[in-house]
């Protein structure tokens, strides 16, 4: 057995942060081991000395909770709906996450998928590049000042998104489980009510049995036929096929998505559409971010073998 400390990587998170964990610990990659009976051996083969799991925040194996001497599961994102609480907080394992460093890259997303839904860019590139300019002007658009962003889940990256919305002159409200009076922006105490005085609902909710979807034909009828709804939060939170009705019946004026239910699985009914932007989930995808997520991740760890308290618990 090495004599560095074992961690179990559960799955394929990001290759730079991987190949630094691998010098520095004895690594064990689970989503190498094929079958369920492989990853079951290898999980029997850790289990007396594994203490330590590393995995994408929005997936886990189950598995890793068969480790019976586990206390830290290190996760590599913020939004950690692929970890069982219940079984975590019952045992005491400490779950971390990767807050913060993410919120400029996904603030930045958010605004560009604004823009480009409003003044129909995505159209307006193919309008170019297919030879449509030669034959006819491209149709007017929709200007951003003076629209209404509301934004569902106004967390720390929904303020980033706030503030950049700020500049293009749009009015910001938003809808909360609770409301933070600290802010300026003006408050809905439910999801429909902002739907209706939204020119754009913005959604940064987060993924979970809670919030599964919350956004349904009710909010999108609210959101009305001149809305566009935009999703950088979690794809399950939305109820995709009330969602593709709304387009295409024009419940909504259109839709710009980063995330979707079955990732990397999009609706061919999605895909069809003219009136609907499609990003690859790449809200947090910048070179600098995911180094910055990486090294919060082997900060937690580093932090937990020396004995000391991880940074980001969640």
């Amino acid at each position: 057995m090495s004599d560095r400390e074992c961690l179990l990587l559960v799955n394929r998170f990001h290759p730079d942060t991987i190949e630094q964990l691998d010098k520095q610990y004895d690594t064990r990659k689970l989503w190498e081991a094929g079958n369920n009976a492989e990853r079951q051996r290898l999980i029997r083969d850790i289990a007396p000395h594994c203490r330590m799991a590393a995995t994408a925040a929005w997936q886990c194996d189950p598995l890793v909770y068969e480790l019976p001497h586990l206390e830290l599961i290190s996760c590599f994102g913020v939004g950690t709906d692929g970890i069982d609480f219940t079984i975590t907080e019952k045992r005491g394992i400490t779950v971390t996450n990767t807050p913060d460093v993410l919120n400029d890259a996904v603030a930045d997303l958010a605004l560009a998928l604004v823009l480009a839904t409003h003044r129909n860019l995505i159209l307006a590139d193919r309008h170019v590049r297919n030879g449509s300019w030669l034959q006819a002007p491209f149709p007017f658009s929709h200007s951003l000042a003076g629209r209404t962003l509301g934004i569902a889940g106004l967390g720390a990256i929904g303020e980033e998104i706030a503030l950049r919305a700020l500049p293009c002159k749009m009015e910001i409200i938003y809808h909360n489980r609770r409301q933070r009076p600290e802010l300026p922006y003006r408050y809905h105490d439910n999801l429909e009510s902002l739907a209706e005085a939204s020119d754009v609902l913005l959604s940064m909710l987060p993924g979970g049995e809670a919030t599964d979807s919350l956004v349904d034909e009710r909010i999108l009828r609210a959101l009305g036929p001149e809305g566009i709804f935009i999703n950088v939060g979690r794809g399950t939170t939305v109820d995709e096929a009330a969602l593709i009705k709304a387009l295409h019946e024009g419940w909504i004026a259109g839709a710009g998505l980063d995330v979707y239910r079955h990732e990397p699985r999009v609706p061919q009914e999605l895909v069809d559409l003219p009136n609907v932007v499609l990003f690859p989930h790449i809200g947090s995808a910048t070179l600098e971010t995911r180094q910055a997520m990486g090294q919060l991740v082997m900060d937690n760890i580093a932090a937990f073998v020396a004995g000391r308290r991880p940074a980001t618990i969640v």
